[in-house]
C-alpha cells in the first residue's frame, strides 16, 4: 500500500487511536489521585513493555539500519521520554477536558516541523490559522479557573503545550521510519526505552514509592500501559505509515471533542463560556489551517 492510500482501514485504526488517547487523559487523573506521577508513568511503560516480551523472537529479526539510528533515538526521546515528562506535570495543573484541548494544536506544529526540517512548502493559511489556535490555546489557559484538581492550569496547559512540541519531533522522525519498520517494532522501542528512562525517577526524592494498593487507580496504570500505550500508538503508527504525515496528525482533532465528553461523563469537568468561546478559536485555526483555497476562476 502506498503512502497515499485513501482505505478504510487506516482510518479506523486513527479515529480508534484518538479514542485511546483521549481516554488516557481521564485515566491519568484517576491514577495520580493516588500514587505518584513518575510512578504511574513508570508502571504504564512498564506493563507496556512486559506485553511486548511475548513478541520477542518475532521483533528480534527486524534489522535496524545505522542510517536510522538518530531517528529512533529521536523519536523515543520526545515520545515517551519528553512527552510524558511534560504530560504528568501537566495533569497535575490542569483538567483532562482543557490539556486535550491544547492537544488539537498539533497537526499545526506537524506542518511547521514539517517546513522546518523536511522541507515541505507551507500555505499563508496556515500560518494563518496556526496563529488563530495558538491565542485560542492561550485565552483558554488564561481563563483556566483554579479548583484542587486544576491548581494552575496556566503554567499546565502550557507544559501541555511542550508536549506536543515534543510529539511534533516524534511525528516527523516516525513518518521517516515507517517506511523501513513495522508500526509493531516501532512501538516496542517506545516502551522498552520509556521503561528503562522512567526508571531512574524511582531514585528521585521527589517520587512517593506506594504503600498500598489501590484497585481503580491501578487499574488505570493497567490501561494506560496495555490498551493506550500498545493498543494507540501501534494504531497510530500503522496510521502514520499508510498516509501522508499531515493527514494522519489532522485526526488529532479529534482528541479534545473525545476528551471533553469523557472529562463531563467520568469527572464532572464543565467549561466555563469563556473557555468555550476560547475552544471554538482553536478549532477555527485549524479549519483555516486546512481548508483547501477555491480557485480564482
Amino acid at each position: 500500500m502506498n503512502e497515499k492510500s485513501t482505505g478504510w482501514l487506516p482510518v479506523v485504526c486513527l479515529v480508534t487511536a484518538m479514542v485511546l488517547w483521549a481516554s488516557s487523559f481521564i485515566a491519568l487523573k484517576i491514577a495520580f489521585r493516588s500514587y505518584s506521577p513518575m510512578i504511574v508513568i513508570w508502571g504504564r511503560m512498564l506493563v507496556g513493555s512486559f506485553c511486548f516480551l511475548f513478541l520477542l523472537p518475532r521483533l528480534r529479526q527486524v534489522r535496524i539500519r545505522r542510517q536510522d539510528l538518530r531517528f529512533l533515538v529521536l523519536m523515543a526521546v520526545c515520545e515517551p521520554c519528553i512527552y510524558f515528562i511534560f504530560e504528568a506535570k501537566a495533569m497535575e495543573l490542569t483538567t483532562a477536558s482543557q490539556a486535550g484541548m491544547i492537544t488539537a494544536i498539533l497537526p499545526l506544529l506537524v506542518a511547521v516541523g514539517a517546513t522546518i526540517f523536511l522541507g515541505e512548502r507551507i500555505a499563508r493559511q496556515t500560518i494563518v490559522g496556526f496563529a488563530l489556535a495558538i491565542a485560542g490555546a492561550g485565552l483558554l489557559s488564561v481563563s483556566g479557573e483554579t479548583t484542587v484538581e486544576a491548581p494552575n492550569p496556566l503554567l499546565g496547559n502550557f507544559l501541555e503545550f511542550l508536549a506536543m512540541v515534543s510529539a511534533m519531533g516524534y511525528t516527523i522522525s516516525l513518518k521517516h521510519l515507517s517506511s523501513n519498520y513495522s508500526p509493531l517494532f516501532l512501538t516496542a522501542i517506545q516502551s522498552w526505552v520509556g521503561a528503562v528512562f522512567f526508571s531512574f525517577f524511582l531514585l528521585s526524592p521527589s517520587t512517593i514509592l506506594p504503600t498500598t494498593f489501590v484497585p481503580l487507580p491501578a487499574m488505570a496504570v493497567f490501561y494506560l500501559g496495555s490498551c493506550v500505550t500498545i493498543g494507540a500508538y501501534f494504531l497510530y503508527n500503522f496510521g502514520v505509515s499508510q498516509l501522508p504525515a499531515s493527514q494522519a496528525s489532522a485526526y488529532i482533532n479529534l482528541i479534545p471533542v473525545f476528551t471533553v465528553i469523557m472529562g463531563f461523563l467520568f469527572l464532572g469537568e464543565t467549561f466555563t463560556r469563556l473557555q468555550v468561546l476560547a475552544s471554538l478559536l482553536v478549532f477555527l485555526g485549524i479549519y483555516v489551517s486546512q481548508k483547501r483555497p477555491r480557485p480564482l476562476a
